[in-house]
């Protein structure tokens, strides 16, 4: 068994690799700036699952694989000098974003934090050090052994076993997902958004997942790692930050993204790292987004010429034209009623029921027959459950490129992320009415009205294209289609 280098030499199969090792790959033979990396493929995850333990193959593998990344770069992997570390990725064929695990920092000892401080100071060291510790203990549960190799093949196994955790699981369920594919682990050397003012992490999407608008979207924070502004657990800038910091990074940021939307005829969801002013992409795929961005992309993607009428019809279910014909808050209703919090839409739609602050305390009342909305500080993979019984979803942290930002649209959840520290403690255990569109939560059952489908160009043109009378319709007619 050899590694399988992501160096863009040849096109890979996307169910061997998985989709973050294939995007990785796809980025290299675009020329686009990505850090070295290899892969074992889902095939290892479905024999170790099977055997228990990684193979002795696939731990000569892990081996080749680092000798690679220690020649291509230069660095040695647990060295006192120059030292490389490494981050241990999963990724499964079809986007289970946050659904599995992923260790960074992977390479780091005493030895190596020694060097790193030498490098680029002692407080980037420990910051380091810190986020490795908390990392591994929480995702391999165990502490980290000295000998970094030990620790590369310990959170290889781990990322492999995520692909049975409970929350991977409860994901797959709800979409429908067999459980045989697998996640492959991917080995990339770090980069790292944490060094100076000069480097931080981010994501952008190129077109609104919200909204569907026209416009890039994106989050940036400085001095951070990319699990930052995935997790929640901050609230980011938004990304005209970066272009008033480093302009010139960020216009190699947007001319790559639309690069990569253009080879890929979809919105774009792109992770990058900037270290100490250099820009790095980490990923890219097919951007989650909401019902009614599905819609507008679709038809705005074949008003452009990018798609032909019957991609863009295909491209849409019934759900997402029935989403955009349910009804929204009434004006009238919202002019009066009282808001007991505001925040960044994440995903349209009008939610209501009871405040619970836990994914446990959600299931348990949906199952009992209750609507709830799930609020929490953040949330992370292990809320899924949660997430998916919940009629909406509010967060006190975290942006639009956020964990519940994201799981929320792909569920078609309403949803309200980055409304303030603090501001659950008085909203357990009230009825409210969550405005996902407007970012807005307002308290009690607030009437709801008709949407003005009638005069939505999008919708209209939709009826055209599936030569129907009403957008009333259109579910209908591509349900037929569909079968």
């Amino acid at each position: 068994m050899e590694p399988i280098l992501l160096d863009g030499s040849v096109e890979l199969d996307r169910d061997l690799v998985g989709g973050k090792a294939w995007a990785v790959n796809h980025l290299r033979r675009l020329g686009l700036p990505v850090p070295p990396a290899f892969t074992l493929g889902t095939d290892v995850c479905r024999t170790t699952l099977q055997d228990g333990a990684l193979s002795a193959e696939a731990t000569k593998a892990l081996d080749v694989g680092v000798r690679h990344l220690q020649s291509v770069l230069g660095r040695s992997f647990g060295g006192a000098e120059s030292p490389l570390f490494v981050s241990v990725r999963s990724g499964a064929a079809r986007s289970m974003p946050g659904m599995m695990d992923t260790v960074l920092n992977v390479g780091t000892t005493a030895t190596t934090l020694a060097a790193l401080a030498k490098e680029h100071g002692a407080e980037v060291a420990d910051d380091v050090g810190v986020r490795f510790l908390h990392l591994f203990e929480k995702v391999v549960g165990a502490a980290p052994p000295e000998d970094p190799f030990e620790q590369l093949l310990a959170a290889a196994e781990a990322v492999f076993r995520s692909w049975m955790s409970p929350r991977a699981t409860a994901y797959r369920r709800h979409h429908g997902l067999p459980d045989g594919g697998g996640t492959a682990v991917t080995v990339q050397a770090m980069v790292f958004g944490n060094f100076d003012q000069c480097s931080g992490t981010g994501v952008l999407f190129t077109r609104n997942p919200l909204s569907g608008t026209c416009v890039p979207l994106g989050e940036w924070l400085p001095l951070a790692q990319g699990e930052d502004v995935v997790s929640g657990r901050v609230t980011p800038l938004p990304l005209d930050a970066l272009a008033r910091s480093m302009p010139e990074i960020h216009a190699e940021l947007l001319e790559a993204a639309q690069r990569l939307e253009a080879d890929a005829r979809d919105v774009q969801d792109v992770e990058f790292t900037v270290e100490s002013g250099r820009l790095w992409l980490l990923q890219t795929r097919s951007a989650k987004r909401s019902a009614e961005a599905a819609v507008r992309i679709a038809v705005s993607m074949q008003r452009e010429g990018i798609l032909t009428t019957s991609e863009a019809v295909a491209r849409l279910t019934p759900g997402d034209v029935a989403a955009m014909l349910r009804p929204r808050v009434d004006p009238a209703a919202a002019a009066v009623a009282t808001v007991v919090a505001k925040g960044e839409p994440a995903c349209p739609g009008v939610g209501v029921g009871l405040v619970v602050g836990s994914a446990n305390e959600a299931e348990d009342h949906a199952d009992a027959g209750e609507d709830v909305v799930l609020a929490t500080p953040t949330t992370d993979p292990d809320d899924v459950h949660g997430m998916v019984v919940a009629r909406a979803i509010v967060t006190e942290l975290g942006g639009s490129t956020s964990h519940a930002a994201v799981v929320s649209r792909e569920l078609d959840r309403p949803c309200v992320v980055g409304c303030g520290a603090g501001f659950l403690a008085d909203l357990v255990g009230r009825e409210v009415t969550v405005d996902g569109g407007a970012g807005i939560v307002y308290e009690g059952r607030l009437a709801v009205v008709p949407p003005a489908s009638g005069d939505d160009p999008d919708l209209s043109l939709l009826t055209q294209w599936l030569g129907v009378e009403s957008p009333a319709m259109l579910p209908a007619a591509l349900g037929c289609l569909a079968d």
